[in-house]
């Protein structure tokens, strides 16, 4: 018996120092971490290098990454090489990434010569601009530049692909929204479900998260909410005790 966990924030480099990422901490991904390991089952552990990590453990194999694209890569890895009964995706995957980052003095310079060769810039004008410049990570940007431009670009759904790489697992996804009803979440998470091709999908508002509670519901593959819970600790009891029925039933 093996799964994966997923677990924290990526990071998205800004240039060779600086980045942006998100609040993700990796501690619902340890709290389920500790429920298999409980169970005996063996664990690939994916976490973010800046978020919490669960102890060492003999069945616990740990694998860093930081942007996006290396989690990508890592899970490509692993789920085209490894059987795993279950993928659990708690990471926080950043939507966008950065396509260019640089001073508002370079921007200026090349928005001059831009205009230049045209009377009118255009959206896909821009676009090729901001594709043409410098990797991020080439260098650092002065600190004294006037202002710090960065142009974004979207990311890819790497839950999408997990089915395509591993169509047996059973995979958890998580639907993450802010101030919204329970109608709304609910329905956000159920369009997810298909979308992503998940077996079950955890949606949460970040509105009902804090240190002392984590309300989230579980939702199966029809979009029914199956269970619900208020600590970090019962979502991991929840999310343990459908892969348990499931895999006992394939036991039999």
């Amino acid at each position: 018996m093996k799964v994966l966990i997923t677990a924290g924030g990526t990071s998205e480099p800004i240039d060779r120092v600086r980045s942006i990422t998100n609040h993700a901490s990796g501690t619902l991904g340890i709290e389920i971490a500790k429920v298999f390991l409980q169970n005996g089952v063996m664990i690939d552990y994916v976490v973010t290098k800046s978020a919490k990590k669960p102890a060492a453990d003999e069945h616990l194999k740990m694998h860093l990454v930081n942007s996006t694209q290396e989690v990508y890569d890592c899970l490509k890895q692993l789920s085209t090489t490894q059987k795993y009964s279950a993928v659990i995706h708690t990471m926080a995957i950043s939507d966008f990434t950065t396509q260019a980052s640089l001073s508002i003095e370079d921007l200026t310079t090349a928005l001059n010569q831009a205009y230049k060769a045209k009377d009118q810039l255009k959206e896909e004008d821009l676009l090729a601009l901001f594709s043409s410049m410098a990797n991020p990570t080439a260098s650092k940007i002065s600190s004294k530049t006037k202002g710090l431009v960065l142009s974004l670009q979207p990311t890819p759904k790497i839950i999408q692909s997990i089915k395509h790489w591993q169509h047996t697992t059973v995979l958890f996804g998580f639907k993450l929204l802010a101030n919204v009803t329970q109608e709304n979440l609910l329905q956000v998470a159920r369009t997810s479900l298909e979308k992503n091709q998940a077996d079950f999908v955890i949606a949460n508002d970040l509105s009902e998260i804090d240190t002392q509670q984590h309300h989230a519901y579980l939702l199966d593959s029809t979009g029914k909410v199956i269970a619900q819970g208020y600590q970090k600790s019962e979502i991991a009891q929840m999310i343990f005790k459908q892969w348990q029925q499931i895999y006992q039933q394939k036991e039999e």
